[in-house]
């Protein structure tokens, strides 16, 4: 049988809050991943693989790697060069990037608005991200989207570490990956489908809520919020 939302929702809440510290004893953290749910980094990262070809001779299809973001570059550089060649070409990709990714890059609809939603509940924002963490800085900075934590280099479940090291609760990304990451950490999984990857196959990966983009987010979060407040005080002493 079928759950209505806000009842799954609220069995969803229980799952999710069972093993924690109460509500009002705690500050709430969430993690966003940066990539396609909070930045539309496509124009800047296209533009370095196509510097990348040019500088090397390799045909690069640009328009198909930015198709797929979320896996570590090295999975992606690896579609094009041989195994022996990934690192330097990793490690030229990642020179090359500052220059000529950072300003082609936008704020993604709902993003500036979903990190102030967090702040207006008193909460903390931690960057959880496959990127060179220095790097999701410099997109956070030049776009003035403020955050507390950024942290770099992790991918699928390995995000889950960062997430519980920062006692995260929600965990808001685009990717399957994402979803991993939330799960591993014990958080609720919010998956935005401004990615490569449709809401339905985020929903069949596991994700507690599935939202159309971050513009969606405040008024899921003041639910949430509501919600969480509401159990607390029902569970008593």
């Amino acid at each position: 049988m079928r759950l209505r939302p806000r009842l799954r929702h609220v069995r969803i809440l229980a799952a999710h809050t069972a093993h924690r510290t109460p509500y009002l004893e705690r500050v709430l953290t969430v993690g966003f991943d940066l990539d396609m749910t909070l930045i539309d980094s496509r124009p800047g990262i296209r533009a370095v693989y196509d510097a990348l070809s040019a500088e090397t001779g390799v045909y690069i299809d640009s328009a198909a790697c930015v198709s797929r973001l979320g896996p570590p570059l090295e999975e992606e550089l690896a579609n094009w060069f041989p195994p022996e060649d990934v690192p330097a070409m990793s490690e030229r990709y990642r020179a090359l990037y500052p220059s000529i990714a950072i300003e082609p890059t936008l704020a993604l609809p709902g993003a500036r608005e979903a990190v102030a939603a967090v702040r207006r509940h008193g909460g903390r924002v931690v960057v959880v991200t496959a990127k060179h963490a220095p790097y999701a800085r410099l997109h956070l900075d030049h776009l003035g989207i403020e955050v507390d934590e950024v942290i770099g280099w992790r991918w699928g479940a390995a995000k889950g570490e960062a997430l519980r090291e920062h006692d995260a609760t929600v965990f808001v990304g685009d990717h399957k990956g994402d979803v991993l990451g939330a799960r591993a950490a014990g958080a609720l999984s919010v998956a935005v489908a401004s990615g490569p990857v449709p809401a339905e196959e985020l929903r069949a990966a596991g994700a507690d809520v599935v939202l159309r983009d971050l513009t969606e987010f405040p008024a899921w979060l003041d639910g949430y919020i509501h919600e969480r407040r509401g159990a607390t005080a029902h569970a008593g002493p």
